[in-house]
């Protein structure tokens, strides 16, 4: 059971400061909020979430391949050198750029329907997002706190689904107050998440060495 809470909370935790950033999703969950009343910024936000824990299901299956072929997992870590070697660069720069124009509320040419499906379309156009849970995924299975088995693949989904929802929340409900902190808080979570990625890469470079 320990395993279970550990794996909800660094999972939620994972999850809520990659939504964090000023960015499409959370930009239009405030956006939706202003135009539409806070009801459907909740609506959004839902199908968002939804979609981020359909990402997270097919993520972990994709872990759970490569886990269990073994001759990919060579090519996997070069891959993953790669990935979080951009990441951390990625998220370094836009922590360093840091401009005001960020705060700004994007607007997304897309048709007026409901507000749930619009959020689905698009999180799915995120593609970041599954080889983000697959690393994440692969990073607790070393650390033990996941196994592929229901409960854990369960806990996993729902807990990024559930921190991707809780940003989207703060954001419908306190943009308003949020929006002259946002440059700062965008700068420091994105350090944050570049140590994040360099953490990864580090961990990856030594099990390469060492396998």
């Amino acid at each position: 059971m320990t395993h279970v809470l550990i794996l909800f909370f660094a999972t939620f935790s994972a999850a809520f400061m990659a939504t964090v950033p000023p960015g499409l999703l959370n930009m239009n969950a405030a956006k939706v909020s202003v135009e539409k009343g806070k009801l459907n910024g909740i609506i959004f936000s839902l199908g968002v979430s939804s979609t981020i824990m359909v990402q997270a299901y097919i993520a972990v299956y994709i872990s759970k391949f490569l886990y269990r072929n073994p001759e990919v997992i060579d090519v996997l870590f070069k891959i993953a050198v790669v990935v979080f070697a951009f990441f951390a660069i990625y998220f370094f720069v836009m922590a360093k750029r840091n401009k005001a124009k960020a705060q700004a509320i994007k607007e997304v040419n897309l048709s007026k329907k409901n507000s749930f499906f619009k959020g689905v379309l698009l999180a799915a156009l995120n593609l970041l997002t599954i080889p983000y849970y697959s690393g994440l995924n692969a990073m607790w299975n070393e650390a033990g706190w996941i196994k592929f088995e229901a409960k854990d693949i369960t806990t996993f989904v729902f807990a990024a689904g559930a921190g991707t929802f809780s940003v989207l929340y703060l954001y419908t409900f306190y943009f308003d107050k949020m929006e002259t902190k946002t440059n700062r808080f965008s700068k420091n979570s994105n350090y944050i998440l570049s140590a994040l990625m360099l953490l990864l890469l580090i961990i990856t470079l030594i099990r390469i060495m060492y396998r």
